[in-house]
């Protein structure tokens, strides 16, 4: 992406190379790839460069939208300081911050985890549901490692479903969620519902 600086001032992006008028002169977009970078500054376009410092994971933040500046000969776009999304449920409120009558429940982040978390522990339990079933029509038995499983999954729905209701606030539930790297092997405090290998 570039920016053309007129007067100190930005004036005009390009996300993509194209011809522009500068005055009374016609330039191509072939400048964007032929022209050296001391070329293209001295008539005023500057590539962005592109600052993620403040960016943070749109799953737990709200990022503000790009500003662009222009200080010391460069264009910079970068992003002001991210809100973190609501951890806990709220109440919706019309313009003036009054709740609505009646009450709208917005989800806040632990809400939709769990409801996550509660569908992949169906579809992992569903893998097995068949040895239930049989069980039910044709009293075979159940193998014991399909009933340790499905015992296994359970145990660990409740430990995590504890975890993210337990969490003080969004940083927290994104740390939950990190995964790290130690001796090779990934990981996170969160843990992982057991999956039946095949």
């Amino acid at each position: 992406m570039y920016a053309l600086v007129e007067s100190g001032s930005i004036t005009k992006y390009f996300n993509n190379p194209k011809g522009f008028m500068l005055g009374d002169v016609q330039y191509s977009s072939d400048i964007f790839m032929k022209w050296s970078v001391e070329e293209k500054t001295t008539i005023g376009i500057h590539e962005v460069v592109f600052d993620d410092s403040n960016k943070k994971d749109q799953q737990w933040y709200i990022n503000t939208d790009q500003s662009f500046s222009f200080a010391n000969n460069v264009v910079t776009a970068s992003y002001g300081t991210a809100t973190a999304k609501p951890h806990a449920d709220t109440n919706a409120t019309d313009a003036d911050g009054v709740e609505l009558d009646p009450v709208v429940v917005m989800p806040g982040l632990k809400t939709n985890l769990i409801k996550d978390l509660k569908s992949n522990v169906a579809n992992e339990l569903a893998k097995t549901d068949w040895y239930i079933t049989r069980n039910t029509e044709k009293s075979t038995a159940i193998p014991s490692a399909i009933t340790t499983h499905r015992d296994l999954v359970r145990s660990r729905q409740v430990s995590i479903e504890a975890q993210i209701t337990g969490a003080a606030d969004t940083a927290a539930l994104e740390t939950l969620h990190t995964y790290t790297t130690t001796d090779g092997v990934q990981s996170r405090p969160l843990g992982e519902l057991p999956v039946l290998e095949s």
